[in-house]
């Protein structure tokens, strides 16, 4: 019954996506689009999430996660895309599973743009790194994740992925969407910047991948936290 009711939830999202996919490029209302769009895919998500039933001391650890991840950008704020958020979510995701990674990548980014800043490209980040802990939390049992160099390499990966989806937000902002030649450009010039935020990627799991992830699954295991994400 639960199951359906989501199932619902997702028809009925997608259908309203359909129209508003249909009415914003008519009328060319292009960053509309794209909040219903971030909506409908995130949605589901919170949906799950809300859900289940969580201790007190679960949700604690997972806001206290999100905490620390938000308030790690701000020592690095002088560095563009230098920052060790996306090294925590990925660590938290790894240990608690993919729902966990989706809400501590979400509401990192949420809450550290009220130091930062809210705007347009908030739903964006928060898309960005909850998919970054929603693809880590689904390939930690395997072979790859398992492996240090595995590991660094998604953190890599994940640091050009994050500046694509983020790129998105700037072509609809600027009304190219259609301009293929003006895409290329602003993808283009993002490049060192997302080049940066994947090294950096790679350094700060580097350093905190081995303590974190021992303390992590530590509480985990000792107080049961977690189990089923």
């Amino acid at each position: 019954m639960a199951r359906s009711r989501l199932w619902l939830m997702i028809a009925v999202g997608l259908s309203i996506l359909v129209l508003a996919l249909s009415n914003a490029v008519l009328s060319d209302h292009y960053m509309l689009l794209s909040f219903v769009l971030l909506m409908a895919v995130m949605l589901p998500l919170f949906v799950r999430f809300e859900r289940r039933k969580l201790e007190a001391r679960e949700l604690v650890l997972l806001a206290m996660l999100a905490a620390i991840a938000a308030v790690s950008r701000i020592p690095f704020a002088a560095l563009p895309s230098v920052k060790p958020v996306s090294a925590i979510v990925i660590l938290s995701a790894l240990v608690f599973g993919s729902e966990a990674g989706f809400i501590v990548g979400a509401m990192a980014a949420l809450v550290s743009n009220i130091y930062f800043g809210q705007g347009p490209w908030t739903p964006w980040q928060m898309f960005a790194w909850g998919m970054m802990g929603v693809s880590a939390g689904l390939l930690r049992n395997t072979w790859w994740m398992r492996k240090r160099l595995g590991l660094l390499t998604f953190g890599l990966i994940w640091g050009f992925l994050f500046g694509w989806i983020m790129n998105l937000w700037v072509v609809i902002d600027l009304a190219v969407a259609l301009e293929w030649k003006a895409v290329l450009a602003v993808y283009a010039q993002s490049f060192y910047f997302d080049l940066a935020h994947a090294l950096s990627n790679v350094f700060f799991l580097a350093i905190l991948a081995g303590g974190w992830i021992k303390v992590l699954e530590r509480f985990r295991k000792k107080y049961g936290l977690l189990d089923s994400g």
